[in-house]
């Protein structure tokens, strides 16, 4: 393995440690838990998207007429990754973005799925986030963190886009959350089985497969430039505190609801 990736894994292991043992996980035992969660990470689902778009953008020709853009293999690492985030297939075998299969896991678990759909279509009707987030009225929390990707995007340095896509955004699952949602499943699988598939897909393709073609890709960005290997650590740090903040929104949310759960009178 190249000594930065190297570099930059050592540099974040603190930092994923927090994320990775975060104490959202273990308030997230029930249902009603587990729905705050989505309706956060929601957003997360969807800005990953972006920040993969702009990659392809930024590393291929998407436009008409057709010039070869940078070197073929980093073409092929960000087109496969692409297909399968963008066109990957729900549990029946129909074609889908992890973006749309995660909305219908929130549907089949009583998320509310209406805070992101009325975002998503004052965006793209007034292509203002403040004027989405204002209508949506999405949490400080959400607020910071699809800014802060959007920020990302808005460099328009591909090496610093892939790291913070390849270190920033894969492989943060724990293995905990997972055995939890499992847990829901084994009681009332009606209620979480598109979940469970998601989180299935998400460590199969995303977590194995696209880890190492991201990898790939970072490395092929980078090369030999130094400066550009600081600049990505840097960014990665950022993008993993701002991970961290939103699981403390989460979290925050998740203990307001259940302390208004308990103190609520009984009827």
């Amino acid at each position: 393995m190249n000594n930065r990736i190297e570099q930059i894994q050592q540099a974040i292991a603190p930092l994923r440690q927090q994320i990775l043992n975060h104490k959202v996980y273990s308030v997230i035992n029930e249902v009603a838990d587990l729905r705050l969660f989505m309706q956060y990470h929601v957003f997360a689902v969807w800005d990953f998207m972006s920040l993969l778009k702009i990659l392809q953008q930024n590393l291929t020709c998407t436009k008409v007429p057709w010039f070869p853009v940078g070197d073929a293999e980093t073409r092929y690492l960000i087109n496969e990754i692409v297909t399968g985030e963008e066109s990957d297939v729900d549990e029946y075998g129909i074609r889908k973005s992890h973006f749309e299969l995660y909305l219908d896991a929130m549907q089949q678990c009583g998320a509310d799925t209406e805070q992101m759909a009325e975002f998503l279509e004052v965006l793209k009707a007034e292509g203002s986030f403040s004027s989405a987030f204002d209508s949506c009225n999405a949490p400080r929390q959400v607020r910071r963190f699809v800014n802060h990707t959007f920020n990302i995007i808005g460099t328009r340095q591909a090496h610093i886009q892939a790291a913070v896509f390849t270190f920033g955004r894969e492989d943060l699952i724990p293995g905990m959350f997972i055995a939890m949602v499992n847990d829901i499943y084994q009681r009332i699988p009606q209620t979480v089985s598109v979940f469970k598939y998601y989180l299935q897909r998400h460590i199969e393709v995303d977590g194995e497969h696209h880890s190492l073609l991201a990898l790939q890709m970072t490395e092929n960005l980078c090369g030999n430039n130094e400066q550009h290997w600081n600049d990505a650590q840097a960014a990665v740090i950022d993008a993993l505190h701002m991970r961290i903040e939103l699981w403390n929104g989460v979290y925050d949310a998740v203990m307001q609801a259940k302390e208004v759960s308990v103190n609520s009178p009984l009827v």
